[in-house]
């Protein structure tokens, strides 16, 4: 698991108005207590609370081995309302990630359902299913090198592993994934959340995460 001093937090804030904050998560932390117990982001909160009197609160999930746009809610007014914002599709996500190998198509959209595996043993898993619930992916390739492909993905729908479940139904399983890859013990999950469109009020905010090193060096 990486390792984070409390303080990396206040640098990596890309932005911060009176309702939210936007994070840059590093890889390889989760944000919030497991069921294994050691550090994640949310026990560290307490330093981004600035001018408010309560911590911010997580307004969504990333898994832990993803990086990018994680939005924190700074009041309790704002949460249920972040909540539904992403509930029914409001708020834009944008991925980037790097492919072990290289799609058919140069862009498209993957409309298959995802629904939990049924064995004991891998009921944690996740994979394309007909009776599973509604999953859209769109995606873009941006560029190939390798045998590798750097691609942007923008879900439409919120499942759990999509993206990860649905390249590797293309097969080009995101690098990194020992999940649904060939992803080793050690390796980065090559899955960076990149950009977040959020309608604030009557503002519409744009936040965007720069793209990790890691990621850019595969496919130079």
């Amino acid at each position: 698991m990486a390792v984070m001093n409390p303080h990396e937090l206040l640098q990596r804030v890309i932005f911060q108005n009176d309702d939210i904050i936007v994070l840059n998560k590093p890889a390889g932390i989760p944000v919030h207590a497991g069921r294994g117990g050691g550090i994640n982001l949310q026990q560290f909160f307490g330093i981004l609370r600035f001018d408010k009197p309560i911590n911010p609160n997580l307004a969504h999930r990333l898994d832990k081995d993803t990086s990018g746009c994680l939005i924190l809610g700074r009041t309790k007014e704002i949460m249920p309302k972040l909540g539904k914002m992403f509930e029914h599709g409001r708020i834009e996500k944008t991925y980037m990630a790097v492919l072990d190998g290289i799609p058919q198509f140069s862009a498209g959209i993957i409309s298959q359902p995802i629904g939990k595996k049924t064995d004991e043993l891998h009921e944690w898993q996740m994979r394309v299913r007909e009776d599973g619930q509604e999953a859209i992916t769109h995606y873009k390739v941006i560029k190939t090198a390798n045998g590798k492909t750097l691609i942007e993905l923008k879900p439409k729908t919120g499942r759990t592993h999509q993206l990860r479940v649905h390249m590797a139904h293309l097969g080009c399983p995101i690098m990194g994934d020992k999940i649904y890859g060939n992803g080793t013990d050690g390796s980065r999950l090559m899955l960076h959340a990149s950009a977040l469109t959020i309608p604030l009020h009557d503002n519409i905010v744009n936040v965007k995460a720069e793209l990790p090193i890691e990621l850019i060096k595969v496919v130079e």
